[in-house]
């Protein structure tokens, strides 16, 4: 038998590391459930998401800055564009200037789709959140903090 683990909070319920990793569970099932019948994964969303932002300001979005606007692994993110150019949701070509860089595009499909998981995880995270009411948006601020403390990390 061990020693005697030690554990600084009291219970589980006093664990914010605990209590995030649970409610992100719980979130993930939801956005899961309209996110597969248009066959996407949270993180395909995410990345698609990401590319439309960037796509608004800029006409070359690379793989980097799609990992950076998602505080996103590279690596990780090279797989999953790979993954949604086989879908035909996305096009990687040359870039213009960066010779090592691929320059990411939204297909017709890809914006189609991508509005309509939109509208969906939208509307999932509006009655998922529904309960703070008022207070969503001091919960917004407080997450948005804790994302630019530890994003260097």
């Amino acid at each position: 038998m061990p020693e005697k683990i030690e554990f600084h909070f009291k219970s589980p319920e006093e664990s914010p590391g605990y209590l995030l990793g649970q409610l992100t569970m719980l979130w993930q099932r939801r956005q899961k459930k309209v996110l597969d019948p248009l066959d996407l994964t949270h993180t395909q969303f995410v990345l698609l998401a990401a590319l439309a932002w960037l796509s608004k300001e800029n006409n070359a979005v690379t793989q980097v800055d799609i990992a950076r606007q998602s505080n996103a692994d590279r690596m990780m993110v090279s797989k999953v564009l790979r993954t949604l150019e086989e879908k035909k949701f996305i096009t990687r070509q040359e870039h213009e200037k960066d010779t090592r860089a691929k320059t990411i595009r939204l297909t017709a499909s890809g914006g189609t789709v991508l509005q309509k998981a939109l509208k969906d995880v939208e509307n999932t995270d509006l009655d998922f959140f529904s309960i703070l009411e008022t207070k969503l948006p001091s919960f917004n601020a407080v997450m948005l903090k804790l994302i630019e403390e530890n994003k260097s990390e």
